[in-house]
């Protein structure tokens, strides 16, 4: 090769090799990096169940009621929305007007639906009326004269629906008794697996109250306001089962 072509193809292949270079760099740059760590001792971890003896106990303790809810509705069904609200605004102001008479504070009587609304022919259509609706709720704390009371608010409140429930104005006592009795049964529970499986039983590690508590009021139907006088209302309270439920886990001694 001559000097002349040694000149030329010398700086050709420099030129070249720092182009190669500088596009590894370009492409080492926006390449995320890329950690590898291997597992050690120090980082893996491992867990295990704590050992004890986990049991649930139950318990039911039936007292008297002292309180009732009373829900009682009146409604009104016209041919246009305003006639059917005002009409019920007159029936509802009565009901109030002779549930207060009877001795119940403001604190006992409260609104609990409310509801305007068309009705439908049977095609479900067409709108043949509207219907308004109000709903109170009684809290009244004399168990034993609820009958009398459903009766004036039916037959002199004009109430066209009406329900009573029972319950306890303060459950917390019953609640105390019941979970108490539900505790003794998880741990003679836990006694028994413990003797079986032939282990000891430790201290309690933790306790959890699994209780919900529903009470469900029953219907009486009455078809709308009597108009004459007819017999007394009859509605025995019986008693109200206050129910807990408990899950106590016990460690192993």
């Amino acid at each position: 090769m001559s000097s002349a072509a040694r000149l030329v193809v010398v700086p050709l292949v420099v030129s070249l090799a720092l182009l190669v270079a500088v596009a590894a760099l370009v492409v080492a740059a926006n390449r995320p990096s890329l950690l590898i760590t291997s597992p050690t001792a120090s980082t893996s971890t491992s867990t295990s169940p704590t050992a004890g003896v986990l049991t649930t106990g139950e318990a039911t303790v039936s007292v008297k009621p002292d309180l009732a809810t009373v829900s009682a509705s009146v409604d009104s069904q016209q041919s246009t929305a305003v006639g059917a609200q005002s009409d019920l605004a007159a029936k509802a102001a009565k009901l109030i007007a002779r549930i207060k008479a009877l001795g119940v504070s403001d604190a006992d009587l409260s609104t609990t639906g409310y509801w305007v609304g068309p009705t439908y022919a049977p095609d479900g259509q067409s709108v043949t009326g509207y219907r308004a609706a109000e709903e109170l709720q009684v809290k009244w704390h004399d168990v034993g004269t609820v009958g009398k009371t459903l009766d004036a608010i039916v037959q002199e409140g004009g109430a066209t629906q009406i329900s009573v429930g029972f319950g306890l104005a303060d459950p917390k006592v019953a609640q105390a008794q019941a979970r108490s009795q539900a505790i003794a049964e998880a741990r003679s529970k836990a006694q028994a697996m413990g003797s079986a499986a032939g282990i000891k039983l430790g201290p309690v590690v933790r306790v959890s109250d699994l209780s919900t508590t529903n009470q469900y009021p029953y219907a009486i139907a009455y078809p709308g306001a009597a108009s004459v006088a007819s017999p007394s209302t009859q509605v025995p309270t019986g008693q109200v089962d206050v129910q807990v439920t408990v899950e106590v886990d016990f460690a192993i001694g």
